[in-house]
């Protein structure tokens, strides 16, 4: 095996053992600390496949915004951070199997696909991030979801900030 190859095993396995321990665990900031693990796992895949511009938009966008801003929330709700519930219920067989038939399932449309035979090509045109950047910042084309997603993520902020002051002066 070459070192990419084991590189990809040990990020795999931390990305796959980390997204376990978000669904399972019982206290959500632990959640959202796997979960910061699964992502920062992710964005090690995509430095190892030279996508350096996605790695650092996986890390800036959902570790440093995205989860962060999960944990804030659920610091300030001030929730009980621990469930009494299990965190498993009793459709555990059923989800087993519907899952066991949706990776079949996947695994019979994908079997014969050429993708997996073949290897990308190393280099990426020269000018590929500079059209992926023209095209975030362009009016006419992506700007504008982004303006929107980031109103929204901060009317959540200022509406979880609302509930826990409220919450504070009921007590």
């Amino acid at each position: 095996m070459t070192t990419m190859q084991v590189l990809f095993l040990i990020f795999a396995a931390i990305i796959l053992g980390s997204a376990y321990k978000v669904v399972t665990t019982k206290k959500m900031i632990h959640a959202a600390f796997w979960l910061i693990a699964t992502l920062f796992g992710v964005a090690a895949l995509y430095a190892m496949l030279s996508a350096g511009f996605m790695a650092m938009v996986q890390i800036v966008v959902y570790v440093g915004a995205i989860a962060i801003l999960f944990i804030f929330a659920v610091m300030l709700t001030r929730k009980d951070l621990r469930d009494s519930a299990t965190p498993l219920n009793d459709g555990r067989f059923l989800a087993a199997v519907l899952s066991l038939l949706t990776f079949g399932g996947f695994f019979l449309l994908l079997k014969n696909w050429t993708g997996f035979t073949q290897l990308p090509s190393a280099e990426v045109p020269a000018d590929m991030v500079g059209k992926l950047g023209t095209a975030l910042i362009s009016p006419s084309a992506y700007i504008l979801p982004f303006e929107v997603a980031s109103v929204l993520l901060l009317a959540a902020l200022i509406g979880a900030v609302y509930v826990a002051v409220g919450a504070t002066k009921n007590k």
